[in-house]
């Protein structure tokens, strides 16, 4: 087994002592012909080892490599051990027997033990078995470059991983600020209400009271006033008994506090979560259709909130087995059954298709299926699987297109809802399942338009 810094200063393309060696971009390091035999009839030139794309298509020569590769061999060299002896007859090993795999002495050969075996020296066995090792190794070293690259893709995705949940973190988070800042105002806003109504309430409920203690305080001095006329003498009582039986006819009228006097419990509290919930409508939207990123071509520049995609410059994105290598991006879910619509806003994009995919399973292989209206080139055509494209006579440019998924009727429709005019219709289709998909290359966006939320009693 070959030492660590041996292993430090060997090629990863073929695993021997670098030989030349050149230094990439990336900081990885190969033998200057295994480099140009690896990139021969390659377009991109790449890390063998991590994929990424070279600056260079002639990297620099490492010399400080050179020197630590020429010293290490030299050291090697000085430090290998004599020839060894036989352990039986403490003579020189100079042949090497093919029966038995073995190096033996002259001695050893005249022996019973090789009696009747083929020898051959050990100059001329060493370079033979050297070479048959180096066949035999070949496929192992290239499992190796296999297994770097996918390491390479594997710490990749796991980066990816991990900036993908950062920003769902970072986007949860931010929904759930502005969720809680409006239900904050909402609560303040019915605290002030309320706070509003109570302050009304209890003054009026002060002036009713202030003005039944005032009228008290009259008819207690009538009450008074009267008693002590009672008790006065005749002719005294007689000369003020007029003007007292006329003061105790005017009472004072006793007011009723009337219906809404108390507080609208009922208007503050009744359906009270119900309301919030649909005064939040305003803040939140529905998308028929969630585009995934994970299903982006390099060059597809999603939003955050998954619902409109537009070309860009490529990305690093991990190879899994879900990412379409074109400018397409497809939607998160596959619809196998009922009725499903969702309108695309093309806008002033000039390259654009919108339209549905069946992925079938074949024996080794998925067969792909599409059903699409295309914008290119300044024409518009409709795609299916009865034609190679059809061209559209479209009178005004279209700004949204719509389509609907009919599973009950075995319908699908691809209609402009500006004008209600229909552009492509399929009927009569079976599919285990559809799922939308957009593509561009432009940097307009193509947009999923939000649905409106209505809530039926």
């Amino acid at each position: 087994m070959a030492s660590r810094r041996e292993q430090d200063l060997s090629c990863p393309i073929c695993c021997e002592l670098f030989r030349d060696p050149v230094v990439l971009s990336c900081s990885h390091s190969f033998c200057k012909v295994c480099l140009e035999n690896w990139w021969k009839d390659k377009p991109l030139k790449t890390c063998p080892v991590c994929t990424r794309r070279s600056s260079r298509e002639n990297p620099p020569l490492s010399l400080a490599l050179k020197n630590l590769v020429e010293t290490f061999t030299e050291e090697r060299r000085q430090t290998s051990p004599a020839q060894p002896e036989c352990s039986l007859h403490s003579e020189k090993l100079r042949l090497f027997c093919e029966d038995h795999q073995d190096l033996i002495c002259l001695v050893c050969r005249d022996s019973r033990t090789h009696k009747d075996h083929s020898f051959t020296p050990i100059e001329e066995a060493a370079p033979e078995l050297r070479e048959q090792l180096w066949r035999d190794l070949k496929p192992l070293q290239e499992n190796l470059r296999v297994l770097a690259r996918s390491r390479a893709q594997l710490e990749s995705s796991e980066a990816h991983i991990t900036a993908q949940a950062r920003r769902a973190q970072t986007q949860i988070r931010a929904q759930f600020e502005k969720l809680h800042q409006f239900l904050r105002e909402e609560e303040e806003s019915r605290m002030k209400a309320l706070r509003e109504e109570e302050e009304q309430k209890t003054q009026r409920m002060k002036d009713m009271m202030a003005a039944v203690s005032r009228d008290m305080e009259a008819v207690s001095q009538s009450v008074s006033e009267t008693e002590e006329l009672l008790r006065a003498a005749d002719a005294s009582f007689l000369l003020q008994y007029k003007t007292a039986a006329k003061r105790l006819q005017q009472r004072p009228l006793v007011e009723d506090m009337g219906p809404g006097a108390l507080i609208d419990q009922a208007k503050h509290l009744g359906n009270l979560g119900f309301n919030i919930w649909r005064n939040m409508k305003s803040l939140v939207q529905f998308y028929p259709v969630i585009l995934d990123p994970n299903t982006a071509g390099p060059r597809m520049i999603l939003s955050e909130d998954l619902s409109s995609v537009r070309g860009g410059e490529e990305q690093e994105v991990p190879q899994n087995p879900e990412r379409i290598e074109y400018n397409e991006v497809l939607g998160s879910e596959r619809f196998v059954s009922g009725t499903h619509s969702w309108d695309v806003e093309v806008g002033e994009n000039e390259r654009w298709t919108v339209g549905v995919k069946e992925f079938v399973q074949g024996r080794n292989v998925t067969e792909e299926r599409k059903w699409f209206i295309e914008f290119f080139n300044g024409y518009y055509l409709a795609f299916s699987l009865s034609d190679l494209g059809e061209r559209l006579s479209v009178k005004k440019k279209l700004q949204r297109v719509r389509v609907k998924l009919d599973f009950g009727s075995k319908t699908l429709t691809f209609t402009d809802p500006d004008t209600n005019t229909d552009l492509l219709t399929v009927t009569g289709f079976i599919s285990e399942g559809l799922t939308p998909y957009l593509l561009t290359d432009e940097d307009v966006p193509l947009k999923i338009l939000p649905r409106n939320i209505t809530v039926t009693e």
